[in-house]
């Protein structure tokens, strides 16, 4: 979610992280109480505090809140996966930036079960965040191999934007290797929070998490069987 904000950074950029994250707030938890049908743009910069035309410097569309919620977050991981020193293995890379961005999930619990619950509702809200998901998948494999030194020559001049003349090109120019890192990366977000959000009582997010990367990082040996009567994570 866009509240998972380090607290670094100069003073206009924590301001607009927290005027993003205001913005995300208030449509998720209009929608949740009203619907998305019934959520305006008006509505939501209300709630947040701010004018209609602030909501759109961070937004182009209302859709765009409930889909783009996390798209600064992704830039500064994928930063961090470039700046992280070059002795460090990728996967350990990509473990350190991720979690950098998932400090607050213990404290933002609520908000991300309201914007799943959301999503399940409107199911074309659901598709687009599914692509957007997608695209900022290929965007992490590609900077994970100019990490690893497997960078496309479609870097040369820039990237070149996600669409559909490209998207087959970008896809192509990607080594195996950098597309699992990065697919693996997100899945075990996604496990990690899932596995959590039930087990609340059990162990700190920050504790599943570590453990969720220590079993990729390990090659996922099966683990040892449980005392009889004994569940464990």
């Amino acid at each position: 979610m866009a509240e998972e904000v380090p607290a670094s950074g100069g003073l206009r950029e924590r301001k607009k992280r927290a005027t993003r994250a205001a913005l995300v707030e208030a449509a998720v938890r209009l929608a949740a109480e009203h619907g998305v049908e019934h959520v305006t743009v008006d509505a939501i910069s209300a709630k947040a505090g701010v004018s209609t035309r602030t909501f759109f410097n961070y937004f182009d569309s209302r859709d765009e809140v409930f889909v783009m919620v996390a798209a600064d977050s992704s830039d500064r991981v994928r930063r961090a996966v470039l700046a992280a020193p070059a002795e460090l293995p990728p996967l350990e890379v990509l473990r350190e930036a991720l979690a950098a961005e998932l400090g607050e999930v213990e404290q933002q619990r609520e908000l991300w079960q309201l914007h799943a619950e959301v999503l399940r509702r409107t199911p074309q809200l659901l598709a687009r965040s599914i692509g957007a998901h997608l695209a900022d998948e290929l965007g992490l494999a590609e900077t994970l191999a100019e990490r690893i030194g497997a960078g496309s020559p479609l870097f040369d001049d820039g990237r070149p934007a996600l669409d559909a003349e490209q998207d087959l090109e970008r896809r192509r120019a990607l080594g195996l290797y950098p597309r699992l890192l990065a697919a693996v990366g997100t899945t075990a977000i996604r496990v990690a929070v899932e596995h959590w959000s039930v087990r609340q009582d059990e162990a700190a997010f920050a504790e599943v998490f570590r453990e969720t990367f220590g079993h990729l990082a390990a090659g996922l040996p099966a683990p040892p069987r449980p005392a009889d009567g004994a569940g464990g994570r």
